[in-house]
């Protein structure tokens, strides 16, 4: 797995996956988190401000890319196919102390994407992460007495008492990390574009990812990208596989992945009879996935 700092092609990949409308994104923790897309005819703004990212209508993405930044590029089978995924970390020793555990009053919020929205009062749920900070923001006076009564207890109901729904519109959805923000806009209401997520059950479990997917210790994974699926559109309805989509991930594993996993993935795609590696929840992992893709690159040259 790569070790070394983020160095200038590193953010160059990046960028470009930033403007590609084919990619998304997630920023949080496990339990906790917001996910950003747009629609290819979709239009947008590149943030000023010497900020990295873009917003619309619907919402944006900033991100902070600093040299303690380690990409993790993995597969991992899914049913008879498989995911993808470059998980963006930061060594477990750049987390202090957690974030605040009661519902808070932040005040403006001086950071927002659009300019337009920096004069709006933002709120904490107090979720205790030390990973994400989970936020509301409205300037309605409605809104922000109903939020203003939660004001210093343990973190509201997100789906039944603090969500834009629950507000009866009029609030922004804010998901901050060590790595920058994606931001909900209030009405966004597209199951395919920007979203923020709260699930207590997931969250009270304390991890910082997936079980199975394949952090090296000492990692915490803070954001996610999600490169164009060779098999899957931007709604993951299925498409006819893509073999340009497929190159240009194998490239990416190759920069940032597992090495022992892209030797195991080969070996398999060659035809080995015989294990390379003693069998592991990992190995098995690597072995699905390189058969699920040798059914699609079969007669290709």
């Amino acid at each position: 797995m790569p070790t070394m700092a983020l160095d200038a092609t590193d953010r160059d990949i990046l960028c470009a996956a930033l403007a590609d409308p084919a990619s998304a994104w997630n920023l949080g923790a496990f339990g906790a988190a917001a996910e950003f897309r747009r629609r290819p005819d979709e239009p947008f703004r590149i943030l000023g401000e010497g900020r990295i990212g873009l917003r619309t209508a619907r919402g944006g993405i900033a991100l902070t890319l600093t040299d303690a930044v380690r990409p993790i590029a993995y597969e991992m089978p899914v049913g008879d196919g498989w995911s993808h995924a470059v998980a963006l970390c930061l060594p477990a020793a750049e987390f202090g102390a957690v974030a605040c555990s009661r519902f808070t009053e932040l005040g403006p919020d001086r950071e927002a994407l659009d300019p337009a929205r920096r004069a709006a009062v933002s709120f904490d749920l107090g979720l205790g992460s030390a990973q994400v900070s989970v936020r509301v923001r409205t300037d309605r006076p409605g809104p922000l007495a109903r939020l203003r009564a939660h004001l210093g207890c343990a973190p509201p109901d997100f789906d039944g008492a603090i969500g834009p729904e629950a507000l009866g519109g009029g609030a922004d959805l804010v998901v901050v990390g060590p790595l920058g923000r994606i931001e909900v806009s209030s009405g966004a209401g597209d199951p395919f574009g920007p979203r923020a997520y709260v699930v207590p059950k997931i969250l009270r479990r304390r991890r910082t990812h997936v079980a199975t997917a394949p952090i090296p210790a000492g990692l915490v994974p803070v954001a996610h990208l999600y490169p164009p699926h060779p098999c899957r559109d931007s709604a993951l309805r299925p498409i006819p596989f893509e073999r340009a989509r497929h190159d240009a991930f194998q490239v990416l594993l190759a920069r940032w992945g597992d090495r022992d996993g892209l030797t195991l993935k080969a070996a398999v795609a060659a035809g080995a009879s015989s294990p390379v590696r003693p069998a592991s929840r990992w190995t098995r992992a690597v072995e699905r996935v390189a058969r699920a893709q040798a059914v699609h690159l079969a007669g290709w040259p």
